[in-house]
């Protein structure tokens, strides 16, 4: 069969010819082609931040990672801090000493010549940076002081990280994020340095530094028994503690059947200093809290065993709602404990710190109860 269809195309018209010749030609060329012609063509490379397609970035340099703190990078950046660009910010990597030392200077600071500058930076080490940075480092050593003279234990770091916490130079971040929440004595990434960096910006001439500091001022703390001495201490010691959503523990753990690190809820904080730890000597106080909600715990005191904001004392339970004083158990979204002359310690959007009863807090305040007294210790 082969052979009777040669000589077939042998006598084809000039046109078929030329059409012959012309597939011919196209084919060498495509021979002649480098191999990719050959291949399925690759996909468009990812748009950029502005949506346009643009050519893929070289190896050397490749794009950053995604990160939470996307817009605080851009603004950091923009700032000509700590990256020449966005792309290039390693926004997971841990911060070291000297590029602390160099983002110090930049902000015009000053800083010695770390000893060791790939050592990590701790949360705690920023947070006192920035504070010093700013002229609140006299504020945050007295804010300390004050607490210890009241018979507290407060740590090393206790006053920066109030201070920090004031300023808003911690995020708290969303319940789906909770893993990412540092303790005080983490390392600390680029991505949360940049917040930290990027508010600091944002309070420059905002007057928010000087109302911090007038603030840290008007601290002052009664004298407090042995009981309210004891209990306020251990709630203390956890200042600089993260938000972290159904957390009550400084350890790691799992609320919610997923691990996140140690930290409070506003309730959780409360259920350990007083729940999950039995004071000695003091057995029953523990007993007095059965419910591990705001909703549970403030429905457990009597509508006339609730103490009002003027009778409040040192390491009492304030309870806030959004209906203040009108609230009911089941609208009682927040709590802490109080440590006296209109201050108290809690776990909010901050992490665990001191703040004064003003503001939110003032208005929705609701009531108080006094495990001190239900345990007959006071």
């Amino acid at each position: 069969m082969t052979s009777l269809k040669a000589p077939a195309r042998a006598v084809d018209t000039n046109g078929a010819m030329r059409r012959l010749l012309a597939v011919i030609a196209a084919l060498l060329a495509l021979l002649a082609a480098p191999a990719a012609l050959a291949a399925d063509p690759p996909p468009p490379p990812p748009p950029s931040e502005s949506g346009a397609a643009t050519d893929p970035p070289p190896a050397a340099a490749p794009a950053g990672p995604k990160s939470w703190a996307k817009a605080e990078i851009e603004t950091v950046v923009a700032a000509g801090l700590m990256a020449p660009a966005a792309a290039e910010f390693r926004p997971d990597d841990p911060l070291t000493k000297e590029e602390l030392a160099e983002l110090l200077v930049a902000l015009g600071g000053t800083a010695p010549t770390p000893a060791n500058p790939a050592k990590p930076v701790k949360l705690r080490e920023l947070d006192a940076a920035l504070v010093r940075l700013l002229g609140l480092g006299p504020a945050a050593k007295q804010l300390k002081a004050t607490i210890a003279s009241a018979g507290l234990t407060p740590r090393a770091y206790t006053g920066t990280e109030v201070v920090a916490r004031l300023l808003g130079l911690r995020l708290n971040h969303l319940q789906a994020d909770d893993r990412l929440e540092l303790l005080p004595n983490d390392p600390i990434t680029r991505a949360e340095t940049a917040y930290s960096v990027a508010r600091l910006l944002a309070l420059q001439g905002s007057g928010q530094v000087e109302a911090a500091a007038a603030r840290v001022a008007s601290l002052s703390l009664p004298e407090l028994t042995g009981w309210q001495r004891l209990v306020l201490a251990r709630a203390v010691r956890f200042v600089g503690y993260p938000y972290v959503w159904g957390g009550s523990s400084e350890l790691p753990q799992a609320p919610f059947g997923k691990p996140v690190p140690g930290g409070f809820d506003c309730s959780g904080f409360v259920w350990r200093v007083y729940k999950l730890e039995p004071f000695a000597g003091a057995s029953s106080l523990a007993d007095t809290l059965q419910g591990r909600t705001t909703y549970v715990m403030s429905g457990e005191v009597a509508p006339e065993l609730r103490i009002p904001f003027e009778a409040l004392q040192p390491a009492d339970i304030v309870f806030f709602g959004d209906k203040g004083l009108k609230s009911k158990p089941g609208q009682i979204g927040h709590m802490g404990m109080y440590l006296g002359n209109g201050w108290f310690v809690h776990s909010s959007s901050h992490g665990t710190t001191i703040d004064p009863l003003d503001g939110w807090y003032a208005t929705s305040f609701a009531w108080a109860r006094r495990p001190l007294a239900e345990a007959g210790l006071a």
